[in-house]
């Protein structure tokens, strides 16, 4: 008995330990809660990557400007010696002025390719930035997922603490058995364990919503709201199939690359084209001994280089080659549009019903058992056992509630991406 006693004092000492180191650790790092629409906002400014891929369309509309510049001219001076015998008869020189006159088009070849590349850069960014919203949106859902699995589990503590300690007095009044008391502590320092690390997944998720938003102050971690409610939506399938048509940013994509591909072979068949060297030259002739009279000359021509290397068709192949994967391209992505659609939809439409089956019978019918059970065993009606299987059972219901809800905001975010549309705000 005296053992049992030196047990119950051990495990009320250990659990106030807990208590204040848990209350220690919260103090170190302030929390800081954060909207869904601020978040996107953080995530549009902040986020590391995308800042980096913005560059890309800087990059390209350099590329558009270098592309409008003309063949530079080139000047040249020769300077000679004439000799006779060993020795010096005359010495001159000569300049000559030259350049490239580019003919079939190319300088305006280039500049089209160069702005179609502008615009595919800009439509792959603009693509970059619809999975990236996606991506931050089912990072914030997953923050508020952990964020709610730690308060069930939080509540679950706190009934069963005020349960032990009812317990604690109920045993000085000989009404309950010193082992129901024994154990009602311990289940309540195990769900103190089970609270402590549901924190720890929780700062996790919240280091991820600091991540992505581009936030690096060291001591704020960024929370979601307590809980989100998103309305029931109805999409039908027909016009979602419409809407991503006229909306998917990597459809636009597709149609850039294409039209891309068609510039650069036209850019190759007439690099292929002749040019013309233009040039005009002018020399000095002395004669010596001095005295003598010098010539002048001066000189005007045009070389046409011999394209031989048009023989040579591997760059007609490789732009043909390139048209070619490009229309294969754009049918994979009309292909996969309607894919991830239906797949969104069917998801979505799923975990909607399962999401309406848990608030119309499941959850207030575990909540009714487990109140009715505690109720039951306050009057010693009951045993622990059963108060302790219905707490179970409702913890369980309610994550599996929280993960299904999750799952169908999960499920709406991803149709939404995948018919690129957006009006979520949670």
């Amino acid at each position: 008995m005296q053992m049992k006693k030196i047990f119950m004092i051990t495990m009320v000492y250990l659990s106030l330990i807990t208590l204040s180191v848990h209350a220690q650790v919260d103090t170190l790092i302030n929390k800081q809660q954060l909207g869904f629409s601020q978040f996107l906002y953080l995530v549009n400014r902040n986020n590391l990557e995308y800042a980096a891929e913005k560059y890309k369309v800087q990059i390209s509309e350099a590329a558009a400007e270098l592309a409008r510049i003309y063949p530079n001219p080139y000047l040249s001076f020769d300077w000679f010696e004439n000799r006779e015998d060993k020795s010096r008869a005359g010495y001159g020189f000569n300049s000559e002025l030259g350049t490239t006159i580019e003919l079939g088009g190319k300088r305006n070849a280039r500049m089209t390719l160069a702005n179609s590349e502008i615009n595919l850069t800009q439509a792959l960014l603009d693509d970059y930035f619809r999975n990236l919203r996606a991506e931050a949106s089912i990072i914030y859902l997953e923050a508020v997922k952990q964020n709610q699995f730690y308060r069930v589990l939080l509540d679950s503590y706190r009934t069963m603490k005020k349960l032990s300690e009812a317990d604690s007095i109920r045993l000085s009044l000989g009404s309950i058995m010193e082992t129901d008391a024994i154990q009602s502590k311990l289940e309540a320092g195990m769900l103190l364990n089970e609270v402590l690390q549901k924190e720890a997944d929780l700062r996790i998720s919240f280091t991820q919503l600091n991540l992505i938003a581009g936030i690096q102050n060291k001591d704020t971690l960024f929370s979601p709201v307590d809980s989100i409610e998103i309305p029931s939506r109805e999409f039908n399938l027909a016009d979602l199939f419409v809407t991503a048509q006229q909306n998917r940013s990597d459809l636009e994509a597709a149609l850039y690359n294409k039209e891309v591909s068609s510039n650069a072979s036209d850019l190759a068949m007439k690099e292929r084209r002749m040019d013309l060297d233009l040039k005009i030259a002018y020399g000095d002739e002395y004669y010596l001994p001095p005295g003598l009279p010098h010539t002048q000359s001066l000189a005007a021509g045009i070389a046409i280089p011999l394209r031989f290397s048009n023989f040579n068709k591997g760059d007609l192949k490789i732009v043909e080659f390139q048209e070619q994967q490009a229309d294969k391209y754009l049918s994979y992505v009309q292909l996969k549009i309607r894919i991830e659609i239906m797949e969104a939809w069917q998801k979505y439409s799923s975990t909607k019903n399962q999401v309406e089956n848990f608030k119309s019978n499941l959850l207030s019918q575990s909540e009714k058992v487990l109140k009715g059970k505690i109720y039951s065993y306050e009057r010693g009606e009951t045993s622990l056992l059963e108060v302790l299987n219905a707490q179970r059972t409702y913890n369980e219901i309610q994550t599996s509630f929280i993960e299904t809800l999750n799952s169908n905001y999960v499920a709406l975010v991803e149709l939404e991406k995948a018919a690129g549309i957006w009006d979520l705000n949670f």
